[in-house]
């Protein structure tokens, strides 16, 4: 009885590449989409190590590398310096424009390392978002003493999640 309860087990836990089913479920777990304030709620947390790390001061390509390579880490999928064509009445304009960072084909990350932010960077974010058709982005500056407050949320017609989908 216990030799067959164990090649049983075995052979649930192993499938034809020796990998363990379980280790599947939990990849397929994190490949669920998931809702534009979980995928913010990462980057943020990916955000303020980076900024535990450098502090304010640098430039902004800097921060942009340390925080991908953050992402990197921590399994969160992203384009860097992801160039978006632009269009005009049918004709597709010579200069397309250029996100910071796209996480998770979700949202748009504008990093500065600026004193202020201003309304026109917030207006700038939600005509990419518009363009893309996606609804959120953030603006992080990094050289905030806290970086808190050098976070900005921009939403474009961003619906809640689902009751129990995800919790903060």
């Amino acid at each position: 009885m216990r030799r067959t309860r164990n090649s049983a087990r075995e052979t649930e836990e192993k499938n034809y590449l020796g990998v363990s089913l379980r280790s599947l479920r939990l990849c397929a777990k994190k490949e669920r989409a998931m809702h534009e304030n979980e995928i913010s709620e990462r980057i943020i947390g990916a955000a303020i190590e980076v900024h535990q790390y450098h502090g304010p001061g640098l430039v902004e390509q800097i921060y942009e590398e340390s925080l991908c390579h953050e992402f990197n880490l921590r399994g969160i999928r992203f384009e860097r310096q992801k160039p978006v064509p632009i269009n005009y009445k049918g004709i597709k304009l010579g200069v397309p424009l250029r996100l910071d960072v796209i996480v998770e084909d979700k949202v748009i990350l504008d990093l500065k390392a600026k004193e202020a932010v201003t309304p026109l960077h917030q207006a700038q974010l939600l005509s990419y978002l518009r363009l893309l058709k996606l609804r959120l982005g953030l603006i992080i500056n990094f050289h905030s003493v806290l970086l808190k407050d050098g976070i900005i949320r921009v939403v474009n017609n961003l619906q809640p999640p689902k009751p129990g989908s995800f919790s903060l």
